[in-house]
């Protein structure tokens, strides 16, 4: 069998998406080193200026970004955490266990992800509020630590990838249920937990909605809610902004530089399995 070779059309074609998904990076970078007034100019920049640093200081001191910073690493990887737990354990439930209404159950999970988010969110403030949780990072972890839509992709990937023949055998060997999700579960749903983690690491991080509701800039501000405090004035300064926006989106690029290898090893790792 010949091994499979990519073209000349294949390298232009991944070189236009590449360039395309890095634009907005670099026009982020592009504007946060400009100021204010050359980027209201006609025709915009389109290269480096000398006034990153200046205006990457001014956001980092205005926004309090190292606290917010801080405290959206907290959040996210809590959520991340919580969520890729709750999940595999409730998906495995459903894939794997027989019990009266499962299939019920797993329609109202499902049935969940067509509300939209703003319909809770009056409750939901209530809640915090009689919880006295407001402008509090518990607000904003814990109505998030488990999702239907982890819920559901655990359990489609535990459907396939885990063999039903291989919990009853450890079952037989007198393995307890805990036993079984740490050394069955665990390792046959690594791939789909990397996966998860990193959308939902993603998601909590880039969260703007629900913080901007349950969160204050001079309280305990995600990266999100900080950066709304940024620019303001009769004339916003969008480089400021921009260099805000910059700072917010380094740790996220610093997270996929560092992990990405392992997530991809392991979805090919989980797709050679099945």
């Amino acid at each position: 069998m010949g091994s499979l070779r990519a073209g000349r059309f294949t390298y232009v074609v991944l070189a236009l998406f590449t360039a395309g998904s890095l634009f907005p990076l670099v026009w982020t970078a592009i504007a946060a080193s400009r100021s204010n007034t050359r980027l209201a100019q006609t025709p915009p920049p389109f290269w480096f200026g000398g006034n990153l640093s200046r205006n990457l200081q001014v956001a980092w001191t205005d926004a309090n970004m190292g606290a917010a910073l801080l405290n959206t690493v907290i959040v996210a990887s809590t959520v991340a955490a919580g969520t890729v737990l709750f999940s595999t354990l409730a998906g495995f439930a459903f894939a794997k266990l027989r019990f009266r209404g499962r299939r019920l159950l797993m329609s109202l999970v499902v049935a969940t992800m067509l509300i939209p988010p703003q319909l809770s969110v009056v409750p939901l403030y209530m809640l915090i509020a009689q919880l006295s949780w407001t402008d509090r990072l518990q607000a904003v972890v814990l109505p998030m630590l488990v999702s239907a839509f982890g819920v559901f992709f655990m359990r489609q990937y535990l459907a396939q990838a885990l063999p039903t023949e291989l919990v009853e055998a450890a079952r037989s060997d007198g393995a307890s249920s805990l036993r079984v999700v740490w050394h069955v579960v665990f390792p046959a749903a690594r791939p789909a937990m990397a996966v998860l983690a990193m959308l939902t690491f993603v998601m909590a991080w880039n969260d703007f909605f629900w913080p901007i509701v349950a969160l204050t800039q001079n309280g305990s501000p995600t990266v999100q809610v900080a950066l709304t405090g940024l620019g303001r004035g009769y004339i916003p300064d969008q480089s400021v902004i921009m260099a805000g926006a910059l700072l917010g989106t380094l740790p996220l690029l610093l997270v996929f530089l560092v992990f990405g290898r392992q997530i991809v090893g392991g979805i090919m790792q989980g797709a050679v399995k099945g």
